[in-house]
């Protein structure tokens, strides 16, 4: 059982841990070529909640039937579900489509030589800050719930 509540905890950092890196990744002050570079460092960050985040939950469920936490109605169980809910829905949701839009620009051949992003590209960029922003304060809440839940919500 302590392992597999290890396993869980540890997934789970490494599954949220990355939303809260992202934020250097896109930051508004960058040049082009260092947004660039940035998006490359995104193509290996996205494996850690992938799998991860897969593990922490198909654990976290596993130690709900167990009998580990009790009955299903628990506020902090529901409110954990719900924000892992809610940060996949954005990062898949919103994130993920304006990344892939703002990678295909960063990298199409037409801009390499570009020093100043397009205004549709960073205004798509902000928003995807924004998102991380909002994403990273749910994966906060998250923790909070998962830390507290013995304390607090017993």
């Amino acid at each position: 059982m302590k392992l597999l509540i290890l396993i869980h905890v540890l997934s789970s950092i490494i599954g949220v841990g990355p939303i809260f890196f992202c934020h250097v990744l896109t930051r508004s002050n960058q040049t082009v070529e260092e947004l660039r570079s940035s998006y490359r460092y995104f193509k290996y960050l996205e494996r850690f909640p992938k799998i991860g985040g897969s593990i922490a939950l198909i654990s976290g469920i596993v130690l709900f039937f167990l009998g580990n936490y009790g009955s299903f109605t628990q506020l902090w169980l529901i409110g954990s579900l719900i924000l892992y809910i809610l940060i996949q829905i954005v990062v898949i949701g919103f994130i993920t489509p304006k990344q892939n839009r703002i990678s295909k620009w960063l990298f199409d051949e037409r801009n390499k030589g570009i020093e100043i992003l397009d205004m549709e590209i960073y205004i798509a960029q902000k928003q995807v800050n924004r998102y991380f922003y909002f994403a990273s304060f749910m994966g906060v809440l998250l923790f909070v719930f998962m830390i507290l839940k013995p304390i607090v919500f017993d």
